[in-house]
């Protein structure tokens, strides 16, 4: 899966990961991919909340250790 933006909220609680994921989607054209490494646990259902009430597409989510992490396309 081709990433073409990542960004690293590692030690941001909610709602900072959002904020910043929200704030990177902006940046991409449409269909474009974004990233998101947290270590937030809620992060898991934020993320999934944020993308029903957006329209951007959840990809994948996935643990690694103590990261949690997000892959989102923009609408």
């Amino acid at each position: 899966m081709q990433i073409d933006k990542e960004i690293d909220t590692r030690g941001l609680n909610c709602p900072l990961p959002i904020l910043k994921a929200k704030k990177a989607l902006a940046e991409l054209q449409s269909g474009q991919v974004l990233k998101v490494v947290s270590t937030d646990a809620g992060s898991m259902r934020d993320f999934q909340a944020f993308a029903k009430q957006t329209g951007n597409e959840l990809l994948d989510q996935q643990t690694q250790n103590t990261d949690y992490i997000h892959v989102l396309r923009r609408r």
